[in-house]
């Protein structure tokens, strides 16, 4: 086991004699100084992302979800007590959004760092650790972040700890995780396989201005690109939307006309393996029926017809692969739609369809409707789940 940050000194599981509070000033200190590092212009450079990371952390945000966190009945909100985070080792700064959540609400936080972190996980580790020579040695006693192999008496012991287990990845990596119990009250916070989808209105794609239609399409490579496609949040297939077939196939042409000028100005890039790897899974898709035409531009997009909107693939086919289906109504898309789908992107849709649309799921299916551009961005409502709420516990009292 190796300590990624916090204090090495103490055991893991040992009883604490610390007490943080929700909303601690210390803990808020903490990371308003951790936030200004992650936006310095360096940092901005080498990982535009953390940018997000960044703004999310700063000192009025972290006031509106500590105050998300409190109630005005007269009821008590506590820490929920020791939270241990398994994230996910595909998306590097997902764990960090969490964890500072998890933090604010005044919880003892461990953290698995996956050993197959890099990149912007590493920056912002070394960011952390640059952080707490400054801080309270509160911090360093309450917040800590390893990194181990297989070890499944660690993680039984970890998870005997816990109060809340915070899972993300897949399915598998959920049900392996939760084969060590909790402590009986002990509860947890799962985040699953799941999939994103992006709707492209064309009756509001051909009204747009060049300007508008570009500023959706960077927006949309955005949330496609990052994480090589493969985040929970990213999307996938491209449903086209209303107006005839052939006007949904001429803004088609011309979404990915205008996305490939993007992709090259931006500088995203495909390796070799990823390529091939996305065109053997392209023609899988294509030898099942699913798919009627496949479309290979160039290494960093590839487009599939689908042969009809139900085919639309849930498993990830590779960074840039787009199937795109036409459909006359968002309604149309609600029977395909269920548990497993989590981000539906939009563009150059009314506000009234949109709510139509989001009241005709009724739950079935799809936590977030967000517009091109926000696939990624975190929110403190995650996947169906209130996580200031959930990061803590509440006591009545009657006197």
């Amino acid at each position: 086991m190796i300590f990624r940050f916090g204090d090495a000194t103490e055991d893991l599981t040992a009883p604490s004699e610390d007490r943080l509070t929700v909303g601690d000033p210390r803990v808020v200190d903490f990371l308003s100084r951790f936030a200004r590092k992650l936006l310095a212009p360096a940092v901005a450079r080498k990982h535009p992302e953390l940018g997000s990371l960044g703004y999310f952390l700063r000192p009025a945000e972290l006031k509106r979800a500590a105050t998300r966190m409190t109630r005005d009945d007269g009821t008590y909100v506590f820490p929920r007590g020791n939270v241990f985070h398994v994230p996910p080792a595909n998306v590097d700064t997902i764990f960090v959004y969490s964890w500072a959540l998890s933090a604010l609400a005044g919880n003892h936080n461990v953290v698995r760092i996956s050993s197959r972190s890099a990149g912007a996980a590493e920056t912002v580790l070394e960011t952390l650790n640059a952080t707490l020579p400054d801080a309270d040695p509160v911090i360093a006693r309450t917040q800590r972040m390893i990194t181990y192999g297989r070890d499944d008496a660690l993680t039984a012991a970890l998870s005997a700890w816990s109060d809340l287990r915070v899972i993300w990845g897949g399915d598998s990596a959920v049900t392996t995780i939760r084969k060590h119990p909790l402590r009986p009250s002990g509860r947890d916070l799962t985040f699953p396989d799941r999939t994103s989808w992006a709707a492209l209105s064309v009756p509001g794609w051909r009204s747009a201005d060049p300007g508008a239609q570009r500023a959706a399409v960077l927006g949309f490579s955005n949330d496609a690109y990052w994480f090589d496609q493969a985040a929970c949040s990213s999307p996938r297939t491209v449903f086209l939307v209303g107006g005839t077939p052939e006007q949904a196939g001429e803004v088609r042409e011309e979404f990915l006309t205008v996305l490939a000028e993007v992709v090259a100005q931006r500088g995203w890039v495909i390796d070799a393996a990823m390529a091939v790897e996305k065109r053997v899974n392209a023609y899988e898709l294509a030898a099942t029926g699913a798919v009627s035409a496949v479309a290979f531009p160039d290494n960093t997009i590839t487009s599939l017809s689908l042969s009809e909107p139900g085919d639309a693939p849930r498993r990830w086919i590779g960074a840039g692969a787009f199937p795109f289906a036409h459909v006359a109504t968002l309604a149309d898309l609600v029977p395909a739609m269920n548990r497993q789908d989590q981000t539906f992107s939009h563009f150059g849709f009314a506000p009234a369809d949109l709510r139509s649309f989001a009241e005709a799921l009724g739950g079935r299916g799809v936590d977030r409707i967000v517009p091109f551009g926000s696939a990624l961005t975190f929110s403190a409502i995650w996947d169906g789940y209130d996580l200031p709420r959930e990061f803590t516990r509440l006591t009545t009292l009657e006197t």
